[in-house]
């Protein structure tokens, strides 16, 4: 009995590829790509709690891959308030040299134009981040939680 004609439209297409996506509601001006709900509600508080608004909740589920990553901003990208987004993985499951390669791919593919903080934490960070700094893009490679969210804060202000 479900009429998804009555939900956000981004939020439906993210259902599709197995990604948790809800646009919040205000001035929220930071995207977030995020693995795993509990770390995506903590990454959303923390901005707030360091003076950023975040423009959704987004959990592209434990198994991360290229593709829900790239997904992922394609979603992020039909809100026009997004002015920066912050993509934070963690985990042991999940390969950071796929995620930034994900990251990488999008960025080229989707024609990104705002910055992006990368904060990768897990098997194969080194390398990931290695990709991510190495990259030639507008992409902002960290380890620390703390450091990547001053500085996606600080890029979402600027813009």
């Amino acid at each position: 009995m479900r009429d998804t004609k009555d939900e956000v439209p981004e939020e439906v297409e993210a259902e599709k590829d197995g990604i948790v996506y809800i646009k919040l509601k205000g001035e929220g001006n930071i995207g977030t790509i995020v693995n795993g709900a509990g770390l995506a509600m903590n990454t959303v508080d923390a901005i707030a709690d360091l003076g950023g608004q975040c423009a959704n909740f987004l959990d592209t589920g434990g198994k991360a891959t290229s593709e829900t990553v790239k997904s992922s901003f394609h979603i992020i990208l039909k809100d026009p308030r997004v002015k920066t987004i912050f993509v934070n993985i963690f985990g042991g499951l999940t390969l950071c040299d796929m995620i930034a390669n994900g990251i990488i791919l999008a960025y080229k593919d989707l024609g990104i134009t705002v910055p992006v903080v990368v904060r990768l934490r897990g098997t194969n960070e080194e390398i990931g981040q290695k990709m991510i700094t190495e990259s030639g893009l507008s992409l902002h490679a960290f380890n620390d939680f703390d450091e990547a969210a001053v500085e996606v804060i600080e890029l979402a202000r600027q813009k």
